[in-house]
């Protein structure tokens, strides 16, 4: 029968209570409700919403719950009656009486029972209710909660009551599942209540004693064939609720290896899954080592179960049984190796889990346990090594052979499938499969550690086999997981001195790499030899053909241009017999736009590299030759107007062109390299720059606006200057000058922050300071034109001005010297900052006034504005700390504090004493008593940072009320 409601009466009548909230008869609840639940309207929902919050706060709210719990109401109505209840008894039971609680927990009982044959989500509503009352009530006023419960629900003659009013239920599943519903939720609601240490301790200890009146009930339950698959369920998922209390499993591991008899049940199988692995997996059970080892065989005995499992493709029992072997091995392994008479049964678990980590099919298509073991194989190999070394020998001669099989077992797990069936795959099921491989990478890079040397001579044979045998080499699939197995472990082992690398050197130019994921993985293993090929220059004539022959496929681009990178990086003083041939691929790469951007960004810090260790005499005429068909590009792109494409392709050139300065570094050679004075060379870099400074200036005339391309501009010069230092020099006049005329024109922070690194490095040399002071100049006035209409909208640039002046008080304070910087308007920009929500911004500002505080008596002008101002300072500081800013910053405000205290203790205390006894400030939270004792604190401490920190910390906690909240390790 559909629902006629009157919408316009309802509304009406809601806003009505809402504006006076005078009423909270049951129809006006009923009228909320349904326009909560019903109604389309979203903003009716809210205003509906609104007012039954309200009305859950109210004392009203104890006895209008009881008019909705009615049997003629709706399950929506019914659920909001228990959840108020809930809501009362959590929350504001301090509010009721204590004369009041006996009745209360006898109409909770009552309406439990009656609720117990529905609708379940007010049944479970009100169990939770009980639950979070007997929680206010354990162990003084209520020291038996279970065993009355479970009286509450004994079955009654028809015609008796159960004591609490109510007639007992007639159906006696309704009312073995309400009893079990409640049993429940107990521990739940205990785990999810907020509690004081002390409280909760008290609490859990006297649960515990309560699961000998629990446990006995849930074996009869699950033992006897009358209880119904339902009943057992409820069984299961009740245990696995206690054994979050951490019960003892020596208490409960009778009812523990019942729960195994329901793995045999379909329909029980899952919930008896997650309780088993729940009740294993509790850390205390390694106290009970017996009742372990009497659960072994049962996990032993699932061993046929699986195979058939794994034989049928059913993916859920499988997992199932996994997810238990694994629970066993991985969280008591050590225990269960200590136990010397059972060694025969752990080392069975063991290959147990090595069968789950092998079992067919590709993950994550066609099975999904194999990842659920990889941390298994870290953990039993870290207990082993744990062990001294007389036990670790006896340890390793039964366990390295199943390492090496497991070796065996994650090569063949990490076969792609045939080229067909991978495509076929989802873009998920791809990326699903390239982390699980990244999983068994780090699991073999592991077991090295086990196995050692023997690991790579294992599978250089294995590989070498492949490779000359034709049959064997036509399996792409083995070749790629041999050589995916090296890379693992290359990646992060150091495989300088193994006798095999030389060997495997020599293969792999005989491998075939027409196949991409092969040739994928070709790449990534030279790669990771990188720093053994450095070593041994001789071999690089062998595989550098083969990352060029990668390099000019779009399919290889990430692994090809990664490696050649990594090349060049660590081989680049022996590159040079080969530059020619790596910059005449690399040019014709770049030219044809083969690579995606951020590959050719990284090609062009590889020639970077690649350039920097060439004699100085061939730099000049090579760097021309790569940056020229570029630069072209780039002057062609100047001239056109603006549009979206041509943006791209600019930002695109001058990425390139940072990329390649960023790696340029000409320092980097050794003396051995060094043919010329070295101070030679650097203007033949500066040359290039200079050369394209003009047309930089060209786009900028067209693009200034775009706070993109003027970035990427910056950010051409920031990786210039960052790399050639002091020797980017005969350019700071120039780049001095466009930097002025570019902020002037569109402020931007990558300007500000391109100006700090040329203060840092160009601040203390004389013939550069008058460039360096009128930047300086230039960009205060702008910004300081900014703050005075309103910074609010421009935090970065607010950050990055923050930035400069701290880099400016700490590596040239005589700048502030000058008459063009308004010392008093800085100020005010710095207490602007701090004020902002932005963190970064805040951050900054706190590092601008702990440098500008440590220089006030070196420059006569900031200890001017100090005295003038310095109340100010500490009042925005408190009104911070206090609750103005979030509290993760409060450590970068303790700084500032400490700063003033370490620089100016007599004036901190005078404005410490005269902001804090404004009544309220910084907050209505804190007394006067407390406000003394922090200044106090405060004033006692001006070398311990961390001291510092603390306090300022606790005294934060106090203004905003979370001082012993439970919030205060946040």
């Amino acid at each position: 029968m559909a629902r006629v409601v009157n919408w316009r009466y309802i509304n009406k009548t809601v806003r009505n209570r809402i504006t006076k909230f005078v009423c909270f008869a049951p129809s006006v609840f009923l009228q909320a409700l349904y326009q909560l639940y019903f109604d389309p309207d979203m903003e009716r929902k809210n205003v509906a919403q609104k007012w039954l919050t309200q009305a859950q706060t109210s004392a009203r709210a104890w006895s209008f719950c009881w008019a909705l719990l009615s049997p003629d109401k709706i399950p929506e109505v019914q659920f909001f009656g228990a959840s108020t209840l809930h809501t009362k008894i959590s929350r504001h039971w301090s509010d009721l009486p204590a004369d009041q609680h006996e009745s209360l927990r006898m109409q909770l009982l009552s309406h439990i029972l009656h609720f117990s044959s529905g609708p379940k989500m007010v049944l479970t509503r009100l169990c939770v209710a009980l639950a979070s009352m007997a929680l206010n009530l354990i162990p003084q006023a209520w020291s038996q909660p279970v065993a009355d419960m479970v009286r509450a629900f004994q079955p009654q003659k028809p015609d008796s009551e159960d004591g609490s009013g109510a007639k007992a239920p007639q159906d006696p599943q309704s009312h073995c599942l309400a009893l079990l519903e409640l049993l429940t939720v107990l521990p739940e609601e205990f785990q999810s209540s907020r509690l004081a240490q002390a409280r909760r301790g008290q609490l859990r200890e006297a649960l515990a004693g309560e699961w000998a009146v629990v446990c006995p009930m849930l074996r009869q339950l699950l033992q006897s064939q009358d209880s119904s698959n339902q009943v057992k369920e409820k069984v299961l998922r009740c245990l696995s609720s206690w054994v979050g209390l951490d019960v003892a499993l020596g208490e409960s591991h009778e009812l523990v290896q019942d729960c195994f008899t329901a793995l045999s049940n379909p329909e029980l199988f899952d919930m008896a899954v997650e309780t088993i692995v729940n009740a294993i997996s509790q850390p205390d059970c390694q106290r009970y080592v017996n009742a372990l080892v009497n659960l072994l065989p049962l996990v032993l005995g699932l061993h046929d179960q699986l195979k058939t499992a794994a034989q049928n493709g059913d993916m859920e029992t499988s997992h199932g049984i996994c997810r238990i072997a694994v629970a066993m091995g991985e969280t008591h392994s050590r225990v269960l190796l200590e136990q010397v008479d059972h060694w025969q049964e752990y080392l069975a678990l063991v290959n147990m889990i090595l069968f789950c980590t092998g079992i067919p099919g590709h993950y994550p298509v066609s099975e999904t346990t194999s990842s659920l073991t990889l941390t298994f194989w870290y953990t039993l190999q870290d207990d082993i090594l744990s062990f001294e070394e007389d036990k670790q020998a006896v340890y390793l001669q039964v366990y390295r052979p199943i390492y090496f099989q497991l070796v065996d077992v994650l090569l063949h797990k990490s076969h792609y499938p045939s080229q067909e069936e991978y495509e076929s795959w989802s873009s998920d099921d791809k990326e699903q499969f390239r982390i699980y491989r990244v999983d068994i990478s780090d699991t073999l890079m592991y077991v090295y550690e086990m196995l050692g040397a023997e690991l790579l001579s294992n599978l250089y044979d294995r590989l070498g086999r492949q490779l000359m045998d034709p049959q064997q080499s036509a399996v792409w699939q083995d070749t790629e997981a041999l050589l995916f197995g090296f890379q693992s472990i290359a990646e992060t082992i150091d495989v300088n001195y193994s006798d095999v690398i030389p060997g495997l050197i020599g293969l792999i130019p005989r491998i075939n790499i027409s196949n991409i994921m092969l040739a994928d993985t070709v790449m990534y293993t030279i790669g990771s030899l990188a720093e053994w090929l450095a070593d041994h220059p001789v071999m690089l004539g062998g595989i550098l053909p083969m990352v060029l022959q990668g390099l000019v496929k779009p399919e290889l681009s990430v692994s090809s241009v990664s490696t050649l990178k990594r090349i060049c990086r660590e081989c680049r003083l022996d590159l040079g017999p080969y530059a020619q041939d790596i910059l005449t691929v690399s040019q014709d790469v770049l030219v044809k736009e083969i690579h995606k951007s951020s590959q050719c960004m990284w090609l062009m810090q590889a020639l970077g590299f690649l350039l920097s260790a060439l004699p100085a005499e061939e730099i000049l005429g090579r760097l021309h030759s790569l940056i020229t068909p570029h630069v072209q590009q780039l002057d062609t792109l100047a001239q056109q107007e603006p549009n979206p494409a041509n943006k791209q392709s600019i930002i695109h050139i001058l990425g390139m062109l940072s990329s390649l300065f960023t790696t340029l570094d000409i320092n980097r050679q050794t003396d051995a390299s060094i043919h010329t004075n070295v101070g030679k060379k650097y203007p033949n870099v500066v040359v290039v720059l200079q050369q394209v400074f003009t047309l930089i200036q060209t786009i900028l005339s067209k693009w200034l606006h775009d706070s993109d391309v003027v970035e990427a501009v910056c950010g051409v010069f920031d990786k210039s200057v960052r790399t050639l230092l002091h020797d980017f020099g005969p350019m700071v006049a120039q780049l001095s000058e466009m930097l002025g005329q570019i902020y002037s024109a569109f402020p931007q922070a990558s300007a500000l922050d391109l100006a700090r690194q040329m203060v840092h490095i160009f601040a203390g040399e004389e013939h550069h300071i008058s460039n360096i002071r009128s930047l300086i100049e230039v960009l205060t006035s702008t910004t300081l034109n900014i703050f005075q209409q309103g910074p609010r909208d421009h935090p970065d640039i607010a950050e990055s001005f923050m930035h400069l002046h701290a880099q400016i008080l700490k590596r040239k304070p005589d700048l502030y010297l000058s008459d063009q910087l308004d010392v008093k308007a800085l100020f005010y920009c710095g207490i602007l900052s701090v004020k902002f929500p932005e963190t970064p911004t805040v951050k900054a500002a706190s590092m601008f006034f702990t440098e500008f505080l440590s220089r006030c008596k070196d420059v006569p002008s900031l200890g001017d504005v100090l005295q003038r101002d310095g109340k100010l300072l500490t009042e925005t500081i408190l009104q911070a700390v206090g609750g103005g800013s979030p509290r993760s910053l409060t450590e970068h405000f303790s700084e500032v504090l400490l700063s003033l205290n370490r620089h100016c203790p007599a004036l901190l205390s005078q404005w410490l004493k005269e902001t804090l006894q404004t009544p309220g400030f910084p907050s209505a939270q804190v007394s006067t008593e407390q406000k003394h004792t922090f200044t106090q604190q405060l004033l006692r401490e001006q070398t311990n940072k961390r001291r510092v920190k603390e306090i300022v910390k606790e005294f934060s906690l106090l203004c905003r009320g979370l001082q012993g909240s439970g919030y205060s390790d946040y």
